[in-house]
C-alpha cells in the first residue's frame, strides 16, 4: 500500500511499537531473551583487548607520564591484573577535581597507581589517607610518587585498613573527608563502606570499585564469598536512602555514592 506520512502513525501503532521496545528493554535487561546484549554492545566488546576498549584509550585517555611508567612497571607484575584500569583512575581524579577535594581515602593501594593519581590533582595541603597490608606493592610505587612531587600528599598506613578507619574516627575525623575508593579484599568491603561513610563529607563520594567482579554477582556461587560480599552490597545500595548511587560498566564495574 502507499507509504503513511511518519508523523500520522495511528495511535494504536504507535503504542505498540513502544511497548514492543518496553518489551524488548526488558527482556534485555533481564538477560533471558538477548543474552548476548549488555548496554545495547555485544559481551565481550569492552573485555581488556577489545578494540572498542582501545578505541576509549586511544580518544580520552590523557595519562600523566609518571602514572604511564607506574602503570608499565605494574603490568609487568605478576600480580598486576590487581591494579585500577586506567581510564576508571582517570575518572576518580576528574572527580575528585570536580569536588574540589582536599582529604581523600584510598583502601587497598597495591602499587600506588591510583594514589597517584588523585594525589596529582589534589591541591598541594590535599592528602591522600592510602590504607594497605603489604609495603612490598607499595615500595614499586613510592620513588614514583617522589618523581612526580607529591609524595608529602600521600600518607601510607601499612595496617589493616579496618583499624586506620577506626583510628581517623576516634581522632575526630567524622565528616570531613572528600572522597573515598574502596578497593581491597571483597568480603570487607560492607564495613568499609560503613566507615567510609561516617568519614565523608555530606557531598562527598564513596567509589565502589569491581562491583561486577568480572561477572560473578550474576550468580554468586554458594563458596565464593567476595561475590556474596559484593552482592549483597550492591543491592543493599540500591535501596540505601543515604546516598544517591551510580553503578557504572568502567573497569571491572564501579559504583558511585554520594553521601546526602
Amino acid at each position: 500500500g502507499s507509504k503513511m506520512p511518519l508523523l500520522s502513525v495511528p495511535t494504536e501503532v504507535a503504542v505498540g511499537t513502544a511497548m514492543l521496545g518496553v518489551a524488548f528493554a526488558t527482556g534485555m535487561l533481564a538477560g533471558k531473551r538477548y543474552p548476548s546484549l549488555v548496554f545495547g554492545t555485544p559481551s565481550g566488546m569492552m573485555g581488556k583487548n577489545s578494540p572498542l576498549r582501545q578505541y576509549i584509550l586511544d580518544h580520552s585517555l590523557r595519562e600523566h607520564p609518571i602514572l604511564k611508567k607506574l602503570r608499565l612497571l605494574t603490568a609487568d607484575h605478576p600480580s598486576g591484573r590487581m591494579m585500577v584500569s586506567c581510564e576508571q583512575a582517570q575518572l576518580m581524579a576528574n572527580l575528585v577535581k570536580l569536588i574540589k577535594a582536599k582529604k581523600v581515602i584510598e583502601i587497598g593501594v597495591f602499587t600506588g597507581y591510583n594514589a597517584l593519581n588523585m594525589a596529582l590533582v589534589l591541591p598541594d595541603n590535599g592528602r591522600v589517607i592510602a590504607c594497605d597490608i603489604n609495603e612490598e606493592y607499595a615500595k614499586i610505587g613510592k620513588p614514583l610518587w617522589k618523581e612526580a612531587g607529591v609524595e608529602h600528599k600521600i600518607d601510607l598506613r601499612i595496617k589493616p585498613a579496618v583499624q586506620t578507619l577506626d583510628e581517623l574516627l576516634a581522632s575526630g575525623e567524622a565528616e570531613t573527608f572528600d572522597f573515598a575508593f574502596i578497593d581491597a579484599d571483597k568480603e570487607s568491603y560492607n564495613e568499609y563502606y560503613e566507615k567510609c561513610l561516617r568519614l565523608i563529607k555530606k557531598g562527598g563520594i564513596i567509589a565502589i570499585d569491581n562491583v561486577f567482579w568480572n561477572g560473578k554477582v550474576l550468580k554468586p556461587r554458594k563458596d565464593d564469598l567476595a561475590a556474596q560480599s559484593i552482592h549483597h552490597l550492591n543491592e543493599k545500595l540500591l535501596r540505601d536512602a543515604r546516598v544517591n548511587i551510580s553503578m557504572l560498566p568502567v573497569g571491572d564495574g564501579v559504583t558511585l555514592a554520594f553521601k546526602l
